[in-house]
Parts: C-alpha cells; sequence; structure tokens
C-alpha cells in the first residue's frame, strides 16, 4: 500500500551512513601478467584506496593492508599511482603511497614480503611526488613523472620524467634518480615507449593553459644507454588539446586530440630509423569524444590491442566502451547495462579492462572479451544494498538556455516505491552544480542522490555550458564567463522545472563542490531563484585565489575562465560572492575539509567574516572537516555532511524529517 506523505517527509533505507559507504568508484585499472589489478575506495578506512588485485580463481584479494593508501599527489588531484610486472617468482608492483608520497617496489607473494622505498623523502614545500610509472625490469629501473617542490611556495615546482631504480639505491640519495626530460615544460604525462623501446612519447603544456586548451604531444628517441635525444612536437599546440597517446602494436603512434572541434583518434606512423612522422590520420572522424579533460596524470580513453583493433571509449553526454577498426572506422560497442565508462581502460592480449556503472548500478571492474564479444564484471561488483525500487528514474533533457542555447541536464524527480505526495503538491528540488568546472555529471547510480529523491526531494544534475562531453565549442562556452554561463544554465533549468510544474518555485536549493561550489555561492549572491544553498569546499574569492591561494596546476586557471587578472581586475571583484556578502538573503550550509589546498579554508573564513559583518542575520552553518582534503574521502565526514544538508532543507522547505540530527543555523 503506497503511504501519502508531504515531499521531503518519506522515510527511506537509504540513509547517510549507507551513501557513504557506497561512495567513490574503482580507478587505474590494468594487468599484471593475466591478473587484472586496480584501486578502491574506503571510505570505512580514512578514505584510504585500496590496491586490489583479482586471482585467477575469480577472487579479489586486497594487496596492502590499511593504512598503506596508493594515491598520488601530483598536481594535487593525482595521477596513476602503481605499475606491475609478472616475473616467474611472481608479481612486482611499484606504487605511490599517499602519507610520504614515497615510490615503493612490492612483490605480495615473496615469503615475508614487505614494501621497501625506492625513493627518498624531501622536506622541502611538498616535498617529491610520483606517478603515472611505467616498469622497464629488464633495465632494472621504473620511469614516472616527478614532481619536485624547489621551495615553500605552491609554484615553486618543477616536473620531468624521470628514471628511478629498482634496487632502492635512490631511497636515500636524490642524485640516484635519472632525469630523462629537460624540463622545457611546466606540466608533463608519463611517457609511453613504442614497442621496439626506441622512442618515447609524453603530453607537454605550460601556463596559462590548462590541458583542455592546448597540449603538445612530443617525441623522442632512446639511446641504448636509456637517455632521451631532444624532444620534438609531431601534434597538439596551443590550441589543439591531445589528452592521451600511445602505441600500436606495429610501432604508430596513436593520440587522441581535439583539432576538428571534438576529441577524435589520430595515428601517426615514426620511422625506425629517426626522420618526421608522417601526417597524421584520423581514425574515426566522428562529432563525438574519443577522449576527455586531463584532471588527471596518465586517463585512458584508448588502448591498443593485437592485430591494430583499438578499444575505445566514446561518445556524446554519455560514453560507451567499443572495439574501433582503424581500417574501416567502424567501432562495435560492448553489450551491457553501463552507460557511463570511465577514463581508464586497459589491455592484455584480447582482455580489455575498465570502470563501468549505469543508472541502475554503481562502478564495477568490467572485462570485455575482444575473441568473443562477451563483457562481465570482475571486480568491484554491484550488489544492491537496497530494494532497487528506491533508485531514482532518471531523465536525459535538453533545456533552452539564455538567447536559446542547449542546456544539458539529468532530471531525477522524487521516487518511492511505497510514498507519494498529496495531490497537487509540488515538489523541492535540489540544483546540482558540478566541479572543474571543465567537467560533467555522468549518468549512473549515485546513492547521495538517491538519498534525496527516496525523501521526496528532486535533484536536478546540470551539465551547464563549459562542460564536457559535447564538443570544445559547449566546452568554451564558459571562456571569460565563469560566474556568468554557470549560474544562467543552473537558474534555467530550475526555473524550467518550475515553470512547468515538476518542481515547487518556493522550494528551489542549489549545491556543488568546488568549483560546484563557486557556481552555488555565486548563484546565491547574483540570484534570487533559490530559496537556500549548500556550498562545499568552494573558491569564492577570485583574486584570492589567483594570487596564490591555490596550487601550481589551476593557479592560472582563471586566465581563461574570467579573463588575464590584470587587465580586468574588477570582473574579478564583480563576480566574487566574496565581494557580495550583503545581497546574501537567504540560509546557506558551508562545508569545508581544513587539509584543502586547492580551495583553502581561508576562502571561507574571510567570505563568513565578511557575512557576518554586514549586521543581517542570515541564517548560516559552517562545518570544517579535520583531515579531510579537496573532496571528502572519510565515512563520518560524508555522515555528517549529508545529514547538515538535509537538514538544512528539512527547516527551510518546512520538511518533517526523521532520524537526522538538526543542524544549528546561526541566526
Amino acid at each position: 500500500m503506497v503511504d501519502i506523505k508531504a515531499y521531503g517527509s518519506w522515510p527511506s533505507p537509504i540513509d547517510a551512513a549507507l551513501a557513504a559507504a557506497h561512495d567513490g568508484r574503482p580507478e587505474y585499472p590494468g594487468f599484471v601478467g593475466d591478473e587484472a589489478w586496480w584501486t578502491e575506495p574506503r571510505p570505512a578506512e580514512a578514505g584510504r584506496r585500496a590496491l586490489v588485485r583479482r586471482r585467477p580463481d575469480g577472487s579479489e584479494h586486497v594487496v596492502l593492508p590499511a593504512p598503506w593508501n596508493v594515491r598520488s599527489r601530483v598536481i594535487e588531484y593525482g595521477g596513476r599511482p602503481w605499475a606491475g610486472t609478472d616475473r616467474p617468482e611472481g608479481p612486482l608492483v611499484v606504487f605511490v603511497n599517499f602519507a610520504d608520497q614515497r615510490l615503493y617496489a612490492y612483490a605480495p607473494d615473496a615469503p615475508d614480503a614487505a614494501p621497501r622505498p625506492l625513493t627518498p623523502v624531501s622536506a622541502l614545500g611538498g616535498g617529491l611526488r610520483w606517478a603515472d610509472p611505467v616498469l622497464r625490469p629488464a633495465h632494472g629501473e621504473v620511469w614516472c613523472v616527478l614532481e619536485e617542490f624547489t621551495g615553500e611556495g605552491p609554484g615553486d615546482v618543477r616536473r620531468v620524467l624521470a628514471a628511478v631504480p629498482l634496487d632502492g639505491s635512490a631511497a636515500e640519495d636524490r642524485t640516484a634518480v635519472r632525469e630523462l626530460s629537460d624540463g622545457a615544460h611546466r606540466f608533463v604525462t608519463g611517457a609511453r615507449l613504442s614497442p621496439d623501446g626506441r622512442h618515447a612519447a609524453w603530453l607537454g603544456w605550460d601556463h596559462p593553459r590548462m590541458p583542455w586548451d592546448g597540449t603538445e604531444l612530443l617525441l623522442s628517441e632512446v639511446a641504448d644507454d636509456g637517455t632521451l635525444g631532444p624532444a620534438r612536437t609531431v601534434a597538439g599546440g596551443p590550441a589543439e588539446s591531445v589528452c592521451q597517446a600511445d602505441w600500436a602494436t606495429d610501432g604508430a603512434l596513436l593520440y587522441s586530440g581535439d583539432a576538428s572541434g571534438w576529441w577524435n583518434l589520430y595515428r601517426l606512423d615514426v620511422p625506425v630509423a629517426g626522420g618526421a612522422p608522417g601526417a597524421a590520420r584520423p581514425l574515426c572522424p566522428r562529432d563525438e569524444e574519443f577522449g576527455g579533460p586531463l584532471w588527471k596524470v596518465g586517463l585512458t580513453w584508448f588502448a591498443p590491442l593485437p592485430g591494430g583493433l583499438v578499444a575505445v571509449v566514446h561518445g556524446v553526454g554519455s560514453t560507451a566502451l567499443g572495439i574501433l577498426d582503424p581500417e574501416t572506422g567502424e567501432v562495435v560497442d560492448t553489450a551491457g547495462p553501463w552507460t557511463e565508462w570511465a577514463s581508464a581502460v586497459a589491455a592484455h592480449g584480447t582482455r580489455v579492462v575498465g570502470v563501468a556503472a549505469s543508472p541502475r548500478t554503481a562502478a564495477e571492474v568490467v572485462e570485455l572479451d575482444t575473441r568473443t564479444g562477451r563483457a562481465r564484471v570482475i571486480g568491484a561488483a554491484h550488489s544492491d544494498p537496497v530494494d532497487p525500487a528506491y533508485y531514482p528514474e532518471p531523465q536525459i533533457r535538453t533545456f533552452a538556455g539564455p538567447d536559446g542555447r542547449d542546456v544539458h541536464a539529468h532530471i531525477y524527480p522524487p521516487h518511492s516505491p511505497d510514498h507519494t505526495a498529496p495531490d497537487g503538491e509540488l515538489p523541492p528540488y535540489v540544483v546540482w552544480a558540478h566541479g572543474g568546472p571543465t567537467s560533467h555529471a555522468p549518468l549512473v547510480l549515485d546513492l547521495e542522490i538517491a538519498y534525496f529523491t527516496s525523501r521526496g526531494i528532486g535533484v536536478a544534475e546540470v551539465n551547464y555550458g563549459g562542460s564536457t562531453g559535447y564538443g570544445r565549442e559547449y566546452r568554451e562556452r564558459l571562456r571569460e564567463q565563469w560566474g556568468v554561463v554557470d549560474v544562467e544554465d543552473c537558474a534555467a533549468v530550475a526555473l524550467a522545472l518550475a515553470d512547468e510544474g515538476t518542481a515547487d518555485r518556493a522550494r528551489l536549493a542549489v549545491r556543488g563542490g568546488s568549483a560546484g561550489g563557486w557556481t552555488s555561492a555565486a548563484s546565491l549572491t547574483s540570484t534570487d531563484v533559490y530559496a537556500c544553498g549548500t556550498v562545499i569546499y568552494p573558491i569564492l574569492d577570485l583574486a584570492g585565489w589567483a594570487e596564490g591561494e591555490t596550487h601550481d596546476f589551476e593557479s592560472q586557471y582563471l586566465e581563461s575562465l574570467v579573463g588575464p587578472l590584470a587587465e580586468v581586475p574588477a570582473r574579478y571583484a564583480e563576480r566574487s560572492p566574496a565581494e557580495h556578502a550583503d545581497r546574501l538573503t537567504v540560509p546557506f550550509l558551508l562545508l569545508q575539509g581544513l587539509d584543502d589546498v586547492i580551495c583553502p579554508p581561508a576562502q571561507c573564513e574571510r567570505f563568513l567574516a565578511r557575512v557576518e559583518s554586514q549586521g543581517r542575520r542570515v541564517p548560516h552553518a559552517y562545518i570544517a572537516f579535520e583531515g579531510e582534503g579537496h573532496g571528502f574521502r572519510r565515512a563520518d565526514t560524508m555522515i555528517r555532511a549529508l545529514e547538515a544538508e538535509l537538514s538544512l532543507y528539512a527547516q527551510v522547505f518546512g520538511l518533517h524529517v526523521d532520524g537526522v540530527p538538526t543542524l544549528e543555523l546561526t541566526k
């Protein structure tokens, strides 16, 4: 029997603890011999990332116990933190440990096995950091990206390709690390070696460009002694983004670049004995993405296969895993329920492994056998923690924004199998603004969304102008328009839902984290659309962020998002929520990690001081979490944050919510 209760007041089996326990997804799959390995989140273990292997009998085994945390801090967002190889005596894995950022070697099947450090600790600035390792066991070394701080400031840093001896001789001696590249680029990805070992390819770029603005594909010959010759640019440039490069089994260099306005796959033939590569040839020219934004070092959207085929993650808005035949340009997609494939694909022989999810399944590790076309889940298998009847039923929609521009969104109406609202009542809705902002909201099962929808609160995830997945033109709508286009597009979706009778106009909220926190705060200080908002580890003061309050990777991101600070300083003040605290009239919740170096607590503290100095009583709450950085990872943090958010909506929207602590609002 269906019970009639007001929207937002429905009992739900999806509580904050359940949502927190299922937060995060597997990352960085790869092969060690015939075994598939990957990393997985552990919210209940202080948010660490565990390294997991799938044994031949099909069982999953955690390779390293707590507190080992396989996660890199290169460019703060990190990158691929492990590599492995099979040997007669058993596998050897090299990994980055989060706590000290040292590189370790580990032979898990050896008697009395224990990780041994390969790199030293540096007390200078952020120390020594490593990412995107490539093992060269025959040469006794591992090639990585080295990020080395040269001073105490976030910009006192250099990045190069480096070779680390596997014998541990560099564990106490920095000079034993052999640098491979010349440091000509501010940012680099890890090297990819050609099948014959004679060439290395990698990506490089410099401030003020972000990697989705423009990167260079660099090619160098590898000498017999393992040194690299002069690097030359063979693709990319200031206005072309190359997001990945790798080698086909026949020695051709493949890369994903957006010269056409979409990240598509290209082939370059590289002469064995030197000389210039031939002209790049597109393998599957389509108005689709075969790549994405390089937020982490070592992301992969394609993997070459024996015989010339290529496994590809591709699509518009959502993604599929397909097998591309470069000779015909045909792509055959993998059958299965998955609607979103992560930028994490690896191949071994005829096997392809990736991470995939759908609106009914959380992210899981999936293996495709290219001989049979059969795909199966091999790790982190989704199991329903509650009756899936409580999961939201999303709608893919396109709305009309200002000037008639398209705005893409996923709408999650309130949904419960045993509750409905009284006739005539419209539900409250929360607009979710994703982070990035050069990113997108995937259409996948998220128990944080279900936490709200199963209680009768709708969610609208907006892929506002500037989001990825829709080509470069859509992505660049945000150029110098951050705080304008994103705010307008979110408001357009919220108001359209109200106008069509889907949402209650008086009960609209906005929430987001990081860049989404910026959009939420900017929405609250520049529009009257929302009755309240949740702002999570946000950017609030553009000038402060641009003048040293963030990490090196994004330190000049605002040059494209807002404009050059030296040329348009007034624009920075005009758009910053911190400069317009007097415009706040609705309640808000501010959530922040105290260890966040990307969006530091100083931004929140300065904003709150200005709010409280106005002399007006705007109800609000500020919760800061010790031990949390940019992105909450600990179960207890996520539980408190979700319950506080729900309590805010309950108080503002007049909802009756049981079992959730009341959020104390400063008034």
